[in-house]
C-alpha cells in the first residue's frame, strides 16, 4: 500500500495527466498521407466529426455532408471525416481508394483521415474522447453504426451526437445556431 503522501502525488498526477489528455485542442489524427492533423489548428471553429464508410446504405450522406461544408465553410466550420471498417467490412478499401472514391462520387473535399477503429480495443483517441465527452441514447457510448456524427463548439465542447439516421440536412440548423 502506498504511504498517504504517494498517494496523493499519484492522484494528482494521474488528474493531471487526465485533464491534460481530455481536451479537444490535445488531439491528433493521422490523414491518409501519415501527416499529422493537430486538433489544436481547429480553435475557434465549429467541427463536426462523422465515421464513414463507402459502402453502407448511409454512403450517400457523404453529398449532404459535403453540401454543409460547402455552405459554412466561410464561417470557421471543419468536417472530419473518419473511415471506418468496423461495421460489416463496409469500408474494406486502402486510404488513398477511400480518398479517390469519396472525391471522383462524392466531391468531398473535407479531410479524411486514416481509416481507424471507433470501438474495441483499438478505438482512435479522438473517438475515445468524443465518446467520453457525449453518449448516445440510453447512455451508451459505443459507436452503433457508420455516420455517427458528434457536433463541437468554437470552445471545443462536444454539443451533440446523432445518429447514423440523422441526415445532414437534418442538423444544418443546429450548426448554423452555434457558428
Amino acid at each position: 500500500m502506498l504511504p498517504i503522501s504517494a498517494l496523493r502525488h499519484h492522484t494528482i498526477r494521474s488528474f493531471a495527466t487526465t485533464t491534460t489528455m481530455s481536451t479537444f485542442y490535445t488531439l491528433k489524427a493521422t490523414r491518409k498521407n501519415d501527416e499529422v492533423f493537430d486538433f489544436a489548428d481547429l480553435k475557434g471553429k465549429t467541427v463536426l466529426i462523422v465515421n464513414v464508410a463507402s459502402q453502407c446504405g448511409f454512403t450517400p450522406q457523404y453529398k449532404g455532408l459535403q453540401a454543409l461544408y460547402e455552405k459554412y465553410k466561410d464561417r470557421n466550420f471543419m468536417i472530419i471525416g473518419f473511415p471506418c471498417n468496423q461495421f460489416g467490412g463496409q469500408e474494406p478499401g486502402t486510404d488513398e481508394e477511400i480518398a479517390n472514391f469519396c472525391q471522383v462520387n462524392h466531391g468531398v473535399t473535407f479531410p479524411l483521415m486514416k481509416k481507424s477503429d471507433v470501438n474495441g480495443d483499438n478505438t482512435n483517441e479522438v473517438f475515445k474522447w468524443l465518446k467520453a465527452e457525449k453518449a448516445g441514447i440510453l447512455g451508451l457510448t459505443r459507436i452503433k453504426w457508420n455516420f455517427e456524427k458528434f457536433l463541437i463548439d468554437k470552445e471545443g465542447q462536444v454539443v451533440h451526437r446523432w445518429a447514423s439516421t440523422t441526415s445532414p440536412d437534418a442538423i444544418d440548423a443546429e450548426v448554423a445556431k452555434i457558428l
